[in-house]
C-alpha cells in the first residue's frame, strides 16, 4: 500500500480509518479521549478524504477549546457540529443487498440509523449527525439564545482585544444581571420588551446603580443580542434593547470631570518624580493627544511615525488589540512634548515590537522568567496611584485627560469634525468617509497646535 499518511489505520476488512488521541483538556469539554471518521474503503477515498477530515478535527479542538471546561455546548452548537458530521455519513459508502449507495440515499440512511441504534452510539454529536442523515437533512437548526450570543460576542468581540480579561469579566457581570429575568437558554427571538424594562429596573432598583452604569450596561447587552441576530441571520426579529428609556437627567453629574489646567502641574510633577519613566511617557503622550489610554499603552513601535513630514501615531485595528469603533481609527499627530516622549519610547523599546512592554497586553519573557500579561488596565492603575496623590475627587481619572484635550480644542475655537478627527469620535456622518489620510492628519495637528498654544 503507498498510503503512509500520519493518523491512518487499515482495518482487517480493509477500510482506511482516520483515528487520533484528543488531548486531556479537550477530552473533559467533550467527554471522549479519541476521534475516529472513516476515511474510505479504497485508498483514492482515503486520500481525497484525509484533509477534509483532518480540518474537522482541528476545528473540533479549536471550537472545544473555546469553551470552558465542563461548559457544555449549546443546542445550536451542537447542531452545528452535528451537520459537519452528517456531512460525512451522507457521502460515506453503504452497501445495500450488493449495491454501493451514499449515505444520503434513504436505504443506506436507514442502515446508518440502524447501525446507530444497534451500538447505542452515546456521542450526542453522533447522535444529532444520525438523525439528520436519516431525515434527509431536513432536521431544523435550533434558535439560537442568549447564552450563543454571549459565546460568539466573547469570540467576535473580546477575543484578542487589549483588554480581554477586563472585558471577559465585564461579560459575564452582564450575563449574572441578565439571569435576574432572562434565563441564558432564552432563545433570542423570545426576548420582550419586558425583559428589557425588568433588566434595567433591576440594576436601578435592587442593585442601586447610577444611571450611568445602567446605561452601559444596556449598551452591552444590546451589542451583544444585536452581534446574535445580524450573524445568525435573524434581522427580522427585533432587539427589545434597543432605544430603550434610561433617566437620562442624572447621567450628565455621573460623567467624568477633566483635570483642572491648575492642577495639571502637581499631577505631572508627581508622576515624573515618582513613576517609572515608561508611565511618564505613557503620560505625556496621553495628554499631548487626547487619545485613550488603551489606544497608546498597546502601540507598536512601527505604529510610530516619526520620519513623517508630521509625526503621528496610527492608531488602528492590530492582532493584539482592536479599537472602539472605525471613528477611532485615525492618525493622530504628535506635537510638542507628545512627540519628545514618543522619542523617549521608541529609543527605549530597543528594537522591541511594541512600544510599551509592559503593557501592551501581551506575553512577555525575559531569560524565561517573568511571564506575565499586562494591558491597559494595569497602567491605569498605577497612573491612578500618582493621581491620587494629588486629588480625591472620584471623576477625576486618567481618562479625564481627554475631557482635557477636548476643553481645550473647544477654548481654541477648533470645529466638532476636527475636535473628532483628534479624538476618534464617531458621528456616523456621511462627511467623515471623506478626505485622504494625509489632508485629515494635517486637519488633525493645526486643531493641536491651537489646542495646545503652539
Amino acid at each position: 500500500m503507498g498510503l503512509t499518511l500520519k493518523r491512518v489505520i487499515r482495518t482487517k476488512a480493509g477500510t482506511f480509518h482516520y483515528r487520533r488521541r484528543v488531548p486531556k483538556d479537550v477530552a473533559a469539554i467533550i467527554g471522549r479521549n479519541e476521534f475516529k471518521r472513516l476515511l474510505g474503503e479504497t485508498e483514492r477515498e482515503a486520500l481525497k478524504n484525509y484533509m477534509k477530515v483532518d480540518a474537522l478535527y482541528e476545528r473540533m479542538i479549536e471550537e472545544a477549546r473555546g469553551r470552558s471546561a465542563g461548559e457544555a455546548p449549546t443546542p445550536l452548537e451542537l447542531h452545528r457540529m452535528a451537520e459537519l458530521r452528517a456531512a460525512e455519513l451522507a457521502d460515506m459508502k453503504v452497501y445495500v443487498g450488493g449495491r454501493a449507495l451514499t449515505g444520503a440515499d434513504p436505504e443506506a440512511a436507514d442502515v446508518i440509523r440502524d447501525s446507530a441504534l444497534s451500538r447505542c452510539v452515546a456521542d450526542p454529536v453522533e447522535r444529532q449527525a444520525v438523525n439528520l442523515v436519516a431525515n434527509g437533512g431536513t432536521l431544523p437548526r435550533p434558535i439560537p439564545t442568549v447564552e450563543d450570543a454571549k459565546r460568539l460576542y466573547l469570540k467576535e468581540k473580546v477575543k484578542g482585544d487589549i483588554n480581554e480579561s477586563k472585558r471577559t469579566l465585564r461579560l459575564e457581570r452582564v450575563m449574572d444581571i441578565l439571569a435576574h429575568s432572562v434565563e441564558a437558554s432564552r432563545p433570542l427571538d423570545k426576548l420582550t420588551r419586558e425583559d428589557a424594562r425588568e433588566v434595567r429596573d433591576h440594576m436601578l432598583r435592587d442593585l442601586d446603580m447610577k444611571p450611568g452604569t445602567v446605561k452601559r450596561y444596556i449598551a452591552d447587552i444590546r451589542s451583544m443580542v444585536n452581534l446574535g441576530l445580524r450573524e445568525n441571520d435573524m434581522s427580522n426579529v427585533g432587539n427589545p434593547f434597543n432605544g430603550l428609556p434610561i433617566k437620562m437627567e442624572t447621567l450628565a453629574v455621573d460623567e467624568r470631570h477633566p483635570i483642572p489646567e491648575d492642577m495639571l502641574p502637581a499631577i505631572n510633577g508627581t508622576i515624573s518624580t515618582h513613576a517609572g519613566a515608561d508611565l511618564w511617557q505613557l503620560w505625556r503622550m496621553l495628554e499631548g493627544t487626547g487619545c485613550r489610554l488603551a489606544e497608546v499603552a498597546a502601540l507598536l513601535v512601527e505604529d510610530v511615525k516619526l520620519d513623517a513630514p508630521i509625526p503621528f501615531l496610527d492608531v488602528g485595528f492590530r492582532e493584539h488589540r482592536r479599537v472602539k469603533n472605525q471613528g477611532s481609527a485615525r492618525r493622530v499627530p504628535l506635537i510638542g512634548d507628545a512627540l519628545n516622549a514618543a522619542r523617549e519610547a521608541v529609543e527605549a523599546a530597543g528594537g522591541g515590537p511594541y512600544l510599551f512592554v509592559q503593557y501592551a497586553g501581551v506575553l512577555k519573557t525575559k531569560g524565561g522568567r517573568g511571564k506575565g500579561k499586562k494591558d491597559a488596565t494595569h497602567a491605569s492603575n498605577a497612573l491612578m496611584k500618582h493621581i491620587r496623590k494629588v486629588t480625591a475627587d472620584p471623576k477625576i481619572t486618567v481618562h479625564s485627560l481627554r475631557h482635557t484635550m477636548e476643553d481645550r480644542l473647544i477654548r481654541a475655537g477648533v470645529e466638532e469634525f476636527d475636535r473628532n478627527l483628534v479624538l476618534g469620535h464617531s458621528k456616523g456622518g456621511m462627511s467623515e468617509r471623506y478626505g485622504g489620510p494625509d489632508a485629515r492628519l494635517e486637519a488633525a495637528a493645526k486643531a493641536v497646535r491651537a489646542a495646545l498654544g503652539i
